[in-house]
């Protein structure tokens, strides 16, 4: 089964606890502190493997996580770094933040791999924290904490060239005609249920890649039939061939169809609609000479428009060179360079406050912030340094703590109390 879209739950590991202990050795009775560190949590990575072409082991199984690193030991033993989990997908895979639906991660053109997640750092054992005036600490860093986050995995084909059209006019015979692909055929509407590719073989390496997106119908842009998990796979295609049963077998008008089609893609992503387009009127073997040229009216209607009309039969390859050529020469004169969605979603910076739960009271004229995650964030911060304590001011506006102290009535020179932490507060 062709599987181009899932859901799953990503988890990196958290760091190793930093170790508390002293040095016992003979003869010395009071050794210093020799407590080691933790180790680095693993990341959770997204790498593209060549020989994938599907989604599908991500269907049944949803929840990812990385290890977590050791806690440090005695005698400064550094706790063990955990393995990275590392997430094969196809290539063309965007990673996206499943919630807002903003990339995290495309996984195509140069980019082959990518830390989605990074793992907790370890924390630092007691043996850091000794100086003139403590000389026997008894306190250790805990280990950063471990990170989730649901992501989405859609696989958008990469195809220089997207084939589009009603059911039933003739792609999949048009695909198997020029190119190395063998799509399944039948006369029945949504005969392709999977995206179709195929390499067009030409002379000095003027070929192109080409994918037969499945037959769309009216309303695909609002999802009906399978509208949506299809029209995704034409998003990273330079150059649009508009296929068209020029002949009218079905009853339809091919005028008509054409902007239906159009319209479609412009309800979906504006910025496909407006991609250069090339009108295959197929089926040209069963147009009867009777009556007004359809091919006449075709290329009346939108060659005016910059789209150029090739009549084709996909069934006799009548006019299928004179296509190809017209393809090629376009691509040769376009930006060559992939698709490639930019990075909106940066889990480094957008998962540091989120859901951060934490309480603000006054006793005793004090006033006491608390929460776990609080308290987390203070142990692996180096309040002693200017630069920890910056970071630590910065993560108290941020989460919102400071405004909601002013809001509790906090004033210049009241304390502030958080777990085993005081200081004064000025604005």
């Amino acid at each position: 089964m062709f599987a181009d879209r899932a859901k799953i739950l990503i988890r990196s590991g958290k760091g190793g606890d930093g170790h508390v202990s002293f040095r016992r050795e003979l003869y010395v009775p009071n050794g210093g502190p020799d407590g080691g560190d933790g180790g680095r949590g693993g990341d959770v990575i997204f790498e593209v493997d060549k020989g994938l072409n599907t989604l599908q082991d991500y269907r049944h199984r949803r929840k990812f996580a990385a290890k977590d690193g050791s806690p440090g030991g005695k005698r400064r033993c550094h706790g063990a770094d955990a393995e990275d989990i590392v997430l094969n997908v196809p290539e063309g895979t965007v990673v996206k933040e499943a919630q807002s639906g903003k990339v995290i991660a495309d996984m195509s053109g140069d980019n082959c791999r990518q830390i989605i997640l990074k793992g907790g750092k370890g924390g630092l054992g007691n043996q850091h924290y000794a100086t003139s005036t403590m000389q026997v600490p008894k306190y250790a860093q805990p280990g950063q904490p471990s990170r989730e986050l649901w992501v989405t995995l859609e696989l958008k084909v990469i195809a220089d060239v997207g084939l589009v059209g009603f059911p039933n006019v003739g792609k999949s015979t048009f695909l198997s005609r020029v190119t190395n692909a063998q799509p399944k055929i039948a006369n029945y509407h949504f005969t392709t249920l999977n995206p179709n590719l195929g390499v067009v073989d030409l002379e000095e390496g003027q070929g192109f890649v080409v994918a037969d997106i499945p037959g769309l119908i009216e309303g695909a842009s609002e999802g009906a039939g399978l509208g949506h998990e299809f029209l995704r796979h034409i998003e990273r295609t330079r150059l649009i061939i508009h296929v068209v049963d020029a002949a009218g077998t079905e009853g339809r008008d091919p005028i008509d169809d054409i902007y239906k089609i159009n319209g479609e893609l412009e309800a979906y992503n504006p910025e496909i609609a407006k991609r250069p387009q090339i009108i295959a009127a197929n089926k040209t073997d069963v147009i009867y000479p009777d009556g007004e040229d359809p091919i006449t009216r075709l290329k009346a209607e939108f060659e005016p428009k910059g789209m150029k009309v090739y009549p084709i039969s996909g069934v006799t390859g009548a006019g299928l060179k004179e296509l190809l050529y017209g393809v090629s020469k376009m691509l040769q004169e376009m930006d060559r360079s992939p698709v490639v969605f930019e990075q909106e979603y940066f889990p480094e910076d957008e998962l540091i406050y989120e859901n951060l739960p934490y309480t603000v009271s006054v006793e005793e004229g004090m006033y006491v912030v608390e929460g776990p995650k609080i308290e987390k964030m203070l142990g692996y911060t180096n309040l002693d340094s200017e630069k920890g304590f910056a970071f630590f001011q910065k993560f108290l506006k941020d989460a919102g703590i400071l405004t909601e102290l002013e809001a509790a009535g906090i004033k210049d020179g009241d304390t502030v109390r958080m777990y085993g932490l005081q200081f004064d507060y000025y604005k």
